[in-house]
């Protein structure tokens, strides 16, 4: 444990001293790597928002990583919402040429989902983007501390459940 002459009740120096644990410190730790992350992951995405919105975004990443075209339902489950509101969604991607839907062969009551070359090219620009800043922050870091931040997401990854992503070689520039 630590201890600390700082707070979060008023987010500055107060003179109160606050005890945290491991995993308090760690979480703080992450916090601030997120907010760094965060950063990133805005000005990558910043040149495309006047197509698309970060939630539709999303679901371009999330095609994007698909072995191919995914039922409507299940592309909303991954997405984390209803599949009813979600239609609105694909409806707008749909308008703006980013993803077609076609109706499933196997079960003319489900739709299906695919990602069309204009979607799949803005999920390349961003994230070639988002590969070179990311790369430009890790070039001032030493190889072996690399190799330990690497460890680490790949950690924290499994444990926040994220699919792993094999790495985009058509995304390489």
């Amino acid at each position: 444990m630590h201890y600390y002459t700082c707070c979060e009740c008023c987010a500055r120096f107060c003179g109160k001293v606050v005890v945290m644990s491991e995993l308090d410190e760690t979480a703080a730790a992450v916090l601030t790597a997120s907010r760094a992350l965060l950063g990133v992951v805005a000005r990558s995405v910043a040149p495309v928002l006047d197509q698309v919105t970060v939630p539709q975004f999303r679901v371009l990443v999330v095609l994007s990583n698909a072995d191919g075209p995914l039922r409507h339902g299940d592309l909303a489950e991954a997405i984390g919402v209803h599949s009813s509101t979600f239609t609105r969604t694909t409806d707008r991607l749909l308008a703006g040429g980013w993803v077609e839907r076609r109706e499933n062969p196997d079960n003319r009551r489900e739709t299906l989902v695919s990602l069309t070359p204009a979607g799949h090219a803005i999920v390349a620009q961003v994230t070639e983007a988002r590969r070179a800043e990311i790369s430009q922050v890790l070039a001032t870091i030493a190889p072996a501390d690399r190799e330990r931040i690497r460890d680490a997401f790949e950690l924290f990854d499994r444990a926040a459940g994220e699919p792993h992503v094999p790495v985009l070689a058509e995304f390489i520039v």
